[in-house]
């Protein structure tokens, strides 16, 4: 399940109160909802990297084994491959492309095997210089390699057609329906004798998985000037977002 909208809502809000910082109203809340996501989606692959490093040095192997899995779980969510067409001699990036996981040619299936061939990436310009002055390391259709710009470009320009593997950014999740949907999370609501009320018609929540929902809520604190670190305080807020919820 995703994280819920409502939930990060209700626990921030009775949090702020609490440390009587105000109130947050939901227009704030749904300025800070996608940019939150964002950040813990980012922080996501610093900590892999963190932890990959760790096991290569043998350090806390087994618990980071976990949650090294865990992670990679939770961005299998957001992997996705699009087949891209060559435009005036580069490929545009997916509009919704956070990070690239691998590039190849295109290919085909025959027997079981695929013909496709994996591209490799290059992300400096005077690298990419080199190698195409290279009489040894040139590529070729057998070899090809990509550039990294604003664009994506393949070597040798015989290649029309490549398959992208990649991160999509974290959008939301339709409280209605479980859907996907490109819209970003926001609380939506209506008005009753002045207060706000949840309506999970017009709402959208994280698609971050459940589990983050603590780390969503500590994220957005923070934005506001909340430290959350201590965990009795968030316990509150989820406490009164528990009751109010089981009404």
């Amino acid at each position: 399940m995703a994280a819920s909208v409502r939930e990060v809502y209700q626990s921030l809000r009775d949090i702020v109160n609490k440390d009587q910082r105000g109130f947050i109203t939901p227009s704030e809340f749904n300025s800070l909802a996608a940019v939150a996501q964002m950040s813990i989606f980012n922080k996501m692959f610093s900590e892999m990297t963190k932890i990959e490093s760790l096991r290569r040095r043998n350090i806390d192997s087994a618990r980071d084994k976990s949650r090294l899995k865990q992670i990679k779980e939770d961005l299998s969510l957001f992997s996705k491959t699009a087949t891209i067409i060559k435009q005036n001699g580069v490929y545009a990036k997916p509009a919704d492309l956070a990070k690239i996981i691998s590039i190849s040619t295109l290919g085909q299936q025959l027997l079981g095997q695929t013909t496709s061939i994996p591209i490799d990436v290059i992300y400096d310009e005077e690298k990419l210089h080199y190698v195409l002055q290279s009489n040894l390391s040139a590529p070729k259709e057998t070899s090809p390699i990509a550039f990294l710009s604003d664009s994506i470009a393949v070597y040798p320009s015989q290649i029309n057609k490549i398959s992208l593997r990649y991160y999509k950014q974290p959008e939301g999740i339709s409280p209605t329906t479980g859907q996907r949907t490109a819209s970003l999370p926001k609380f939506g609501f209506t008005v009753a004798n002045a207060t706000e009320l949840y309506d999970p018609l017009t709402s959208v929540d994280f698609e971050l998985p459940e589990h983050y929902t603590q780390e969503i809520v500590i994220e957005m604190a923070s934005m506001i000037g909340v430290n959350l670190r201590d965990s009795s305080v968030y316990q509150y807020g989820a406490t009164e977002s528990q009751k109010i919820a089981a009404k």
